[in-house]
């Protein structure tokens, strides 16, 4: 039982919440702990308050506190699969692993993160994923290094998403909530299309939102065709 704050493996704990290091992240609580075994993950560090360590010593990024913490090393996925999603420059954690989440629920290829991303490994985007960080790493990659038909999200598209045909493997490609993708990009992409939503509503919906609905979308028309 640990009974020091001053006990290297709980330093090591504070610190990865502070700035992961070493390529190690934290998983804080029952659900991500029991997610990652699932998944065939073997914890660097596991410790589980009045088991392993003084209940008040644990280190947490949550205002509750918890019961477990787990340390890991992290996977990188390569692209690929029928159906998956690239990032550039989300910068919300939250919202990388909502992203990561809908994608291992809608689609069978990874999140591939692009420039400037928040890191998926941090402490919140690893709670937004709900465990599913763990059965589908994310993916790092330029833009050019994408195969298949990309999909760039587009606000001034023309075509609404639905209408696309698309040649499997696809690629949705989402850029931040307010920016969007830069030109450049939006040029390079295969196809651009954009979600129709009501003429009184908001200029743009959450990224998170956006990722859901077009991995929706393009999932019923890939198995439609099947």
């Amino acid at each position: 039982m640990i009974t020091s704050k001053d006990n290297q493996q709980l330093k090591t704990i504070r610190k990865l919440l502070q700035k992961r290091r070493d390529g190690l992240f934290v998983a804080e609580g029952e659900d991500l702990v029991d997610a990652a075994a699932a998944n065939g993950w073997e914890p660097e560090i596991l410790l589980r308050a009045g088991e392993d360590v003084e209940p008040d010593l644990l280190p947490s990024s949550l205002g509750s506190g918890t019961r477990v913490v787990g340390v890991y090393r992290e996977r990188w996925s390569q692209p690929g699969g029928e159906l998956s999603v690239y990032l550039h420059a989300v910068h919300d954690p939250g919202n990388v692993g909502t992203i990561i989440r809908s994608a291992h629920a809608l689609a069978d290829g990874p999140v591939i993160l692009g420039p400037d991303c928040a890191d998926p490994y941090g402490p919140k985007a690893v709670r937004a994923s709900m465990g599913s960080i763990f059965a589908r790493p994310p993916g790092r990659a330029d833009f050019e290094a994408l195969g298949g038909t990309t999909i760039a999200l587009d606000r001034a598209a023309r075509s609404p998403l639905s209408a696309l045909e698309a040649q499997p493997p696809e690629v949705v490609c989402l850029g931040a909530e307010r920016t969007g993708l830069p030109s450049a990009l939006l040029r390079a992409a295969t196809l651009t299309a954009h979600i129709p939503m009501r003429a009184d509503g908001p200029d743009s919906i959450n990224v998170g939102m956006a990722a859901a609905i077009a991995l929706y979308e393009r999932r019923n028309r890939i198995t439609a065709r099947a």
